[in-house]
């Protein structure tokens, strides 16, 4: 069996709200953007989710097979597909609302495969990493089972993380902190927002937050600051990436796009697998600055068309 990239969390429907009153929906999700990131840079990735077998799930279907995306079995066992509307402002950037639910498919849990075919879909020893964040890996009942495909993976993949922070469903950032905590010490790899480290540690300086983590389980931590580009810390020190400047239409799966390239980058040097965390924890920083500058242009495309629309290879070779 090939090698491929697991990613467990939400797919859902982003009803997005412009200025102007105009209203459009878009699948999304964001794990589901970073699966379809990889899916456009030529991956094999697989998505275990929670969508209805109804017509926005339909959607979100059509639109992840379109790029090479496949869905866990039964990813498709929830009631109705989940929908998040994101208010966008005079800027571009969205602001979010959610109705949704959320739980691992049982056939992606530790175990959980119930056939050779199930068995092939899901995160075993085949997977060399398995991703995960935002609303996912806090909304229960799928959080606790998100901490356990974490925990089991260690054995054999590498383990990815963003917080994606969505504070309008998380809960407030003094229950949330010492929640991310606990995934950030279960990931080789996080990558965050400057906006999620000033609100779950307000004053802090983001960079000096992204050292105290990395001081612990993560091989590489990555801040990023929007349009400004990001810095990613790790044993080899301090690398900053600048990002290409470019007319914003919004932000939707901007920060997606970004840590599925970050994903794709570790993979193109062969530092993905569990086997492989030595070498991952002896990074380079020319090979980081490498990898975080083309992360900065894949973002950079993604914020210049409307939706989570990240780019294919061939538009960044």
């Amino acid at each position: 069996m090939s090698a491929y990239v697991l990613a467990v969390g939400e797919a859902l429907v982003d009803e997005v709200r412009r200025p102007d009153g105009s209203a459009a929906e878009h699948p999304g999700g964001s794990i589901a953007n970073v699966a379809l990131t990889l899916g456009r840079l030529d991956r094999e990735v697989r998505l275990a989710t929670w969508l209805g077998a109804d017509a926005r799930g339909d959607l979100v279907r059509d639109w992840l097979a379109e790029s090479g995306v496949e869905l866990v079995q039964g990813s498709d066992g929830a009631e109705r597909t989940s929908v998040a509307v994101a208010t966008l402002d005079d800027g571009g950037s969205a602001t979010y609302d959610f109705d949704l639910t959320w739980q691992v498919p049982a056939q992606a849990m530790p175990g959980g495969a119930t056939s050779a075919e199930a068995s092939a879909q899901v995160g075993g020893s085949d997977a060399l990493a398995v991703h995960t964040g935002s609303i996912a890996a806090l909304l229960e009942p799928g959080a606790g089972q998100v901490r356990q495909v974490l925990e089991s993976a260690r054995t054999t993949s590498t383990t990815t993380y963003d917080p994606n922070a969505r504070p309008a469903i998380m809960g407030s950032a003094d229950e949330v902190r010492p929640r991310v905590e606990a995934l950030v010490d279960l990931s080789d790899v996080v990558k965050v927002s400057d906006e999620d480290l000033a609100w779950l540690y307000p004053g802090s300086d983001p960079v000096a937050v992204a050292r105290d983590w990395q001081r612990g389980t993560p091989a590489l931590v990555v801040v990023t600051f929007g349009g400004k580009g990001a810095v990613a810390v790790s044993d080899a020190g301090v690398v900053e990436a600048v990002a290409p400047q470019v007319e914003v239409v919004d932000t939707v799966g901007a920060g997606d796009s970004f840590m599925g390239a970050l994903i794709d980058g570790l993979w193109e040097h062969e530092l993905l697998g569990a086997d492989r965390r030595d070498a991952l924890n002896a990074v380079d920083p020319a090979t980081v600055q490498q990898i975080v500058d083309r992360c900065c242009t894949v973002a950079a495309i993604t914020v210049s068309r409307a939706g989570a629309n990240p780019p294919s290879r061939m538009e960044i070779a």
